[in-house]
């Protein structure tokens, strides 16, 4: 085992957003315009957010969770417990019921070959706080799993000060830190939040850090995100973690949708203790694996559920990734988010037999391929030969 901690004396409190997902099927794509009727089919009912795409992606996948997050009293509310508990009887245990608001939705527009809108009421999302987990919620468990503070309310209106207390409290109860962020509205409230000093106050709490790469863009380098950088290239992939680490992070690991994912890690073996050598100084990138796309929902969310079981089950950081590529993969071929994920030995059984990735050519000085289509950078090794 690289981890210290077995996965089964201990899995994973997946703290933050839910809401309940409307996705109507829609054959074509085509534009919103106000007056016109758009035809589309049924629509998938599920939940959303990261508590529910990640948190049940851990499910299915075998890994102990405990969910936390706030809905209302009302008949979405009602329908996210459902839904959890057809999952797992205990699934919705340490769920908080808020009877003063309208439990949150998300309405998913997703054409085919057309980018994505979301139309979003936040609800209880907007009240919920550190002091809403007690200290029981630690019990038994090896890590947090913090996902969406930055539209939450209660963690970003106060400068990072509560996302910072959660996460502080969980390394006291022996807990390692996981935080996933998703990019605010520019133009909303939080979207104008000084994201530097956000940042600066909560990730030297924050062990794992696994965003997107236009989260990344926004939270660290707001003149890529501005430009319209939509392509992953390794030298800013390099720099962002780079940025990433300085501020306190040990783990960083970059969703890059079809063009897999990318890790960083710290070169301080004392930074995360509870690692082997193997996670110290490292950086890479793999391939995402090949499969039939009906739809992007939750798909990185998903992502992390196979990148944290991967880590509690003791994979070094080629495996762990490849994991998390894998997992997200079989989110895409599916219509509903974390619903058909597999148990994880049926995840690693497909990798195993030779499951086809989409194709990583790297030209950059310094970035060398290796087994399984793993690609290897220059900070490889803890040296940083750019």
């Amino acid at each position: 085992m690289i981890f210290e901690r077995e996965v089964a004396g201990g899995g994973i409190v997946v703290a933050g957003h839910i809401c309940l997902d409307i996705i109507p099927a829609m054959e074509t794509g085509g534009t919103l315009e106000p007056g016109h009727l758009i035809n589309v089919g049924p629509a998938t009912v599920t939940t959303g957010g990261a508590v529910a795409n990640t948190g049940l992606a851990l499910h299915r996948l075998g890994t102990p969770v405990r969910l936390s997050a706030k809905i209302g009293a009302d008949r979405f509310g009602a329908i996210i417990l459902d839904l959890l508990r057809a999952q797992g009887p205990a699934l919705a245990d340490a769920m908080i019921v808020d009877p003063h608001t309208a439990t949150s939705y998300t309405v998913v527009i997703e054409p085919p070959g057309v980018p994505r809108l979301f139309i979003h009421w936040e609800g209880p999302n907007a009240t919920f706080t550190a002091a809403d987990i007690p200290a029981e919620a630690f019990e038994g468990m090896a890590l947090l799993h913090f996902g969406y503070p930055s539209i939450m309310r209660g963690f970003y209106s106060d400068g990072g000060i509560a996302a910072a207390t959660l996460l502080q409290r969980a390394r006291a109860a022996g807990l390692l830190t996981s935080l996933d962020v998703v990019r605010p509205d520019p133009d909303s409230e939080a979207g104008r939040v000084d994201w530097d000093a956000w940042c600066a106050r909560v990730l030297p709490h924050v062990d794992v850090f696994i965003p997107n790469l236009d989260e990344a863009l926004f939270f660290f380098d707001r003149p890529h995100f501005l430009s319209g950088v939509t392509r992953p290239d390794e030298v800013l992939l390099h720099a962002l973690a780079g940025r990433i680490l300085n501020m306190g992070v040990a783990v960083v690991a970059i969703k890059l949708g079809a063009a897999g994912l990318y890790l960083r890690t710290t070169a301080d073996p004392a930074r995360l203790p509870a690692l082997g050598p193997a996670w110290v100084g490292r950086e890479l990138r793999v391939p995402a694996f090949r499969v039939p796309v009906i739809g992007t929902t939750g798909a990185g969310d998903c992502a992390i559920a196979g990148f944290l079981t991967g880590l509690l089950r003791g994979l070094g950081p080629e495996q762990a990734t490849l994991s998390a590529a894998a997992v997200g993969a079989f989110n895409v071929e599916s219509p509903r988010n974390a619903d058909d994920i597999p148990p994880w030995e049926v995840v690693r059984a497909r990798m195993a037999a030779g499951w086809a990735q989409y194709p990583l050519e790297i030209a950059i000085p310094g970035w060398q391929c290796g087994a399984d289509g793993v690609w290897y950078g220059p900070a490889e090794g803890g040296v940083d030969r750019e």
